[in-house]
Parts: structure tokens; sequence; C-alpha cells
């Protein structure tokens, strides 16, 4: 896109104030900025009119059960024979969702370098690929593993593994890519600059990882090693187990298109993501989204009758992904305190919400599928997530939790 193809474009939708001082930006500067004019989202731009914004209605919900913690006991040997079995075909890849920074923990470093141990080095990271190298060394062959960073931390979480030596992972089954970014707006719907030559922008939400995966081309890499299903987790949870061989054979034996690790709630307004059907497909209800009367009804047995909280660990099968893709993920707004520069060049950085940011999310593939496999785990042995520094989900109860299921720190 040159100047003028930019100049005509941005007047038409009323965002002329983006090319304002153009002449005095350098030529890489120029460059940059007709790049990210030409790659802007217009229609999740246009969800926001003014001050009023446009949200995805929630249908006919009703509850989804599980294959819960019984059940799996008692098929265990039948559901790891599979889950080994499409490993060792090489048919299932690992991708770890790891764009965000350690912020809230006090760290400007990627959050995968968060220190867990408490007389040694252990780090999130680590934690990961030691799942990993378990998993390749049941099944014979190892899991390929993909790494989603962010433009803010893919050099350093690139340097990072380099100098661990990739914790004793084969450097060669290791790919790394950046999440695609997209542009925010203030309330009226003006897109925000954060330097004169360089558009404010944030990473697109966790569901535009497919999406980035395949601008990378990656999920040509995928193809090439014959893979069938990814394993999708969060950088976070310490605890869970990745390509985990009874949660990959039970979700095959199943014939759905996708898993989806769940626990049950500790109480009914635990603040997590609850699995359920919306319309008849499978969804995932956000706890804020939920009324009263839904997250306290009770069944027969007086159990909780929406139970299943979802932790961002799901295995998607590759062929549907593809059409997930295609269709388009919903875009989601969210109200964000966005620092930006004035027509003045003066930055601001606001102590209040300003605007908007864009994001798709992963709930949203569920939703986009005819199905899925509810699969619970033992919140105990799997759900360590580090949010906070202190408190709930925190690295103190991270600890807690990783020594109380034998892990020397």
């Amino acid at each position: 896109m040159n100047y003028n193809d930019a100049k005509v474009l941005l007047e038409k939708k009323n965002q002329g104030h983006v090319l304002e001082g153009f002449e005095n930006l350098s030529e890489a500067e120029q460059s940059t900025l007709l790049k990210q004019i030409s790659e802007l989202d217009w229609d999740a731009i246009a969800l926001v009119q003014g001050e009023k914004i446009v949200k995805p209605t929630i249908g006919k919900i009703e509850p989804l059960g599980a294959v819960d913690i019984k059940e799996i006991e008692a098929r265990k040997d039948e559901f790891e024979k599979a889950g080994l079995e499409a490993l060792k075909d090489g048919k299932v890849a690992a991708l770890l969702l790891a764009g965000g920074m350690g912020t809230r923990l006090g760290s400007d470093k990627p959050k995968g370098e968060t220190n867990v141990g408490l007389t040694k080095e252990i780090y999130i990271f680590q934690r990961h690929i030691e799942c990993l190298l378990e998993v390749s060394k049941a099944c014979g062959k190892t899991v390929p593993l993909y790494v989603m960073t962010s433009e803010k931390n893919d050099e350093e979480t690139q340097r990072f593994f380099k100098e661990k030596n990739y914790f004793g992972y084969p450097e060669e089954d290791v790919a790394f890519f950046q999440q695609e970014m997209i542009t925010a707006v203030d309330y009226d719907g003006k897109i925000l600059k954060e330097e004169p030559g360089r558009l404010a922008t944030s990473p697109n939400g966790n569901g535009g990882w497919f999406s980035s995966l395949a601008k990378a081309g990656l999920v040509e890499d995928m193809k090439k090693r014959g893979v069938e299903w990814i394993n999708l987790f969060a950088v976070d949870n310490v605890l869970q187990k990745i390509c985990d061989p009874a949660f990959v054979g039970a979700t095959l034996l199943s014939g759905k298109e996708s898993g989806s690790k769940v626990v049950r709630k500790v109480e009914p307004h635990e603040k997590m993501g609850v699995l359920c059907r919306e319309d008849g497909k499978p969804s995932i209800v956000e706890y804020y989204e939920m009324s009263d009367e839904m997250a306290e009804a009770t069944n027969a047995d007086g159990e909780l009758t929406y139970a299943f909280g979802v932790i961002l660990n799901y295995l998607f099968k590759m062929d549907k992904l593809e059409e997930i893709v295609a269709a388009k993920l919903p875009v989601h707004v969210v109200e964000k305190k966005i620092p930006y520069i004035t027509a003045e060049g003066e930055h601001v950085k606001p102590e209040e919400p300003n605007g908007y940011k864009f994001e798709t999310l992963v709930v949203d593939m569920i939703r986009l599928l005819d199905d899925t496999l509810p699969y619970e785990v033992v919140r105990e042995k799997e759900f360590a997530p580090i949010k906070n520094l202190h408190g709930v989900d925190s690295l103190d109860s991270a600890r807690e939790l990783l020594q109380k299921n034998g892990v020397e720190l």
C-alpha cells in the first residue's frame, strides 16, 4: 500500500488523522505505518459505534456432562493405549500459548521464565518441557512443540530457550511463532497511535493462535509431520499434563472433534468459564455471563448443574480448525487502558480505561464445533495456574500444590 492509497482509504473510513505528520517520519517508519494500515481489521473497528458496543448474544444454555474421574479410572488402560498409539504415530502436536509477560508477578520477562523453585531454579517453561519429555519417552517419539509468543516477548523467549538448551528437548522439534496484533481505538472508534509512525496495537486474543500459526507457515509444517491433532495449553498452569495419553485416547475413541479438560468448581461463583451446551452445541459460558440462578442450580444429587470449569487445555482436530478459521471467529470488544500519543506528540499513559481493544477467544472455537469431550481431571493434580504473586491462583498456591504432588522445589 502506498501513501495515496492509504490516504483515500482512511478518509473514506473517517480516520484521516492516522496520516498526520507522515512527511516527518523516516522511510522505515513510513513503511511500517503503511503496512499496519494495510492490515487493519475494519470489521472489528466497525463494532465500535461511539460508546455503543455490539455484544454477542447468548443462546439457550443447557448442562453438558463429562467423562468423570471414576469412568476415566475404569477405562484408563484403554484410553492410554489408544493415546500412546496416536502419539507414537506422530499424530499429536503440542501448542503452548506463551505471549504473556510476568508483569503481575513483578517481572518484565516473559511469564514462562518465572522461577517457581525455592532452593533451585525451576522455570514454568521447564515444567512444560519436562512433562513433554515424559510423554515422548513413554510413546517412543518426540512430540513436536509449537510456541506462540508475542511482539513483546518473542526475542527474549527464544533467547531463553537457547540459553537453557531447550531444557533437554530436541531443538529441531520446537518452533516459535508470533501472535498477530490488532489495532486499538478510543471511545469514538478513532484509531490510536502509540508513536508518530506506529499504531497502538495489542495481541488479537488467545483465539488467534491458529490463524497466527498458519500465517507463520507452521500448519504446513504440521501436515508434513503427519499431525492430525493439536493439544493447546496455556503457559501459566504448572501442574497440567500435556499430550496426556489418556486424554488423547479418550478423545479419539469418543469420535468427537475436540476434547476439553475440566475440573469441578469449588463453589458456584468460582471465576472460571463453564462447559455447557448452547443451542444444542458445546459452549463455554464465562462466570460473569452466568446469572446467580444458573450458577447455583443443582441436580437431583445436590451437585452443581453447571459444575465443570475449563482450564485451557484442549485437543483440537486439525481439519476442523481449518474450517473454523475459514468461518472467522467472532471478535470481542474489551474496554482497556491504552497508552497513546496525542496529535501534539505527547505520550499519555492513562490511569483509567480510555478505549477498546479487540480479541478473539479460544472458547469461541469450541462454540463453532459440533461436539467436544469434556474430560474431568483432579484439580489438585492438574490445576495450579499462576496469575498473581500472592493469594488465589498465585505463585504461592502453585508452589504449595507442586510440593503436594512430590515436586522438589
